[in-house]
């Protein structure tokens, strides 16, 4: 259980990683993949720019924590990470995401790092 909770917590900080990168340097794509299109060239690129740097950040301190601290801090980050993609969710939908995104990227990314927490509590 040990290898799973710690291979799972670093896929999902690697994963805030890529998403951060992907809001950085191909926002576009990015935003349409999140359910919320979004124009890079307009109004929207500081938008994106922040959303890039939340992910990413998330991804280092994620990383750093386990790294550092171990699976306890992990655990607890977790939990309260989930909170965002719980917001996504509501974000998408409130503002004309399909709902296939909404709940099938966010809401399920919300219970896949509300299991990680929980894996993380055990170890």
């Amino acid at each position: 259980m040990t290898v799973t909770a710690y291979t799972l917590a670093v896929l999902l900080d690697l994963f805030c990683l890529f998403l951060g990168y992907r809001f950085l340097f191909q926002p576009g794509p990015a935003a349409a993949g999140y359910g919320v299109p979004a124009d890079p060239t307009g109004d929207a690129r500081a938008y994106l720019t922040v959303k890039g740097l939340r992910d990413g950040t998330f991804g280092v301190v994620g990383l750093a924590l386990l790294a550092f601290s171990g699976a306890q801090a992990e655990a607890w980050f977790m939990l309260c990470v989930a909170l965002i993609p719980f917001g996504d969710t509501v974000t998408v939908l409130r503002n004309g995401g399909a709902r296939a995104v909404a709940y099938g990227i966010h809401f399920a990314t919300a219970i896949v790092v509300l299991i990680s927490a929980a894996l993380l509590f055990l170890v």
